[in-house]
């Protein structure tokens, strides 16, 4: 897979540090809050946070589909507008849910971001839309990966410069069926990159899609053993456990 040489340039960007997985969280700091985002960017880590689509349209910080886990209250995220969710509390810390707008204003290009869309249903084009508006102008190494390869497909034709990833987990679909889908998916997203399920390295699919130039991001680098792993087999981590 040849690149234009802009495009290669943004990409070796994107990946040139980890990626703390929903930002550097622990104790009081929830995943995906502020306080997670901000330790992230002191620590010069790149960051990978997950999009959701409040009821009103925006691009909101949240990786459930549902409130229950991680505030104070529950329901469904889709039920709720952007402003009815930030007066919510997250379960630690006195935080907010924050909007991707914010987020971005956060990390203000100082470190790369993963951008993981999350959909409830098979439809799209709400969420990429309101990422696309939230990156407009965005001065940064940014990325957009969805495990839906309809989100890539959007982006390539409605946000074309924006680099666009492929998120692939094995399990469950080890046959023929499932590889017939990875090819399918990554055919259909036009991807980039692959985040790629690091228990399922090596892989003989990721290995094929880095010979044709597309790093291998590994999520989730949780131990030795996979970082062991990842080392071996992929470009990049999306780790919770940080680099010895």
């Amino acid at each position: 897979m040849r690149l234009s040489r802009s495009r290669q340039a943004e990409l070796d960007r994107l990946g040139a540090v980890p990626f703390a997985h929903r930002g550097l969280h622990g104790g009081v700091l929830v995943e995906n809050s502020g306080g997670a985002i901000a330790a992230a960017v002191a620590a010069g880590y790149g960051i990978e946070l997950d999009i959701r689509l409040s009821g009103d349209g925006e691009a909101m910080v949240f990786h459930d589909d549902t409130l229950n886990r991680l505030t104070l209250d529950q329901g469904p995220v889709a039920a709720r507008t952007a402003a009815e969710l930030q007066a919510l509390r997250l379960y630690v810390g006195n935080e907010v849910m924050p909007r991707l707008s914010e987020a971005l204003a956060m990390i203000a290009g100082r470190v790369p971001l993963l951008i993981e869309l999350k959909f409830p249903d098979r439809r799209v084009a709400g969420l990429c839309r309101a990422v696309a508006e939230a990156l407009l102008g965005y001065d940064g190494p940014v990325g957009a990966m969805a495990f839906n390869p309809r989100a890539g497909a959007w982006f390539a034709r409605h946000a074309p410069a924006l680099l666009r990833g492929l998120v692939i987990t094995e399990s469950g679909k080890r046959g023929l069926r499932g590889r017939l889908e990875r090819g399918a998916g990554l055919w259909w997203s036009r991807a980039d990159f692959l985040a790629y399920d690091v228990r399922d390295l090596p892989s003989r699919f990721a290995e094929a899609a880095r010979a044709r130039g597309l790093p291998i991001y590994s999520w989730t680098v949780r131990s030795e053993a996979d970082h062991a792993r990842a080392a071996a087999h992929a470009d990049q981590i999306i780790f919770e456990a940080p680099p010895g």
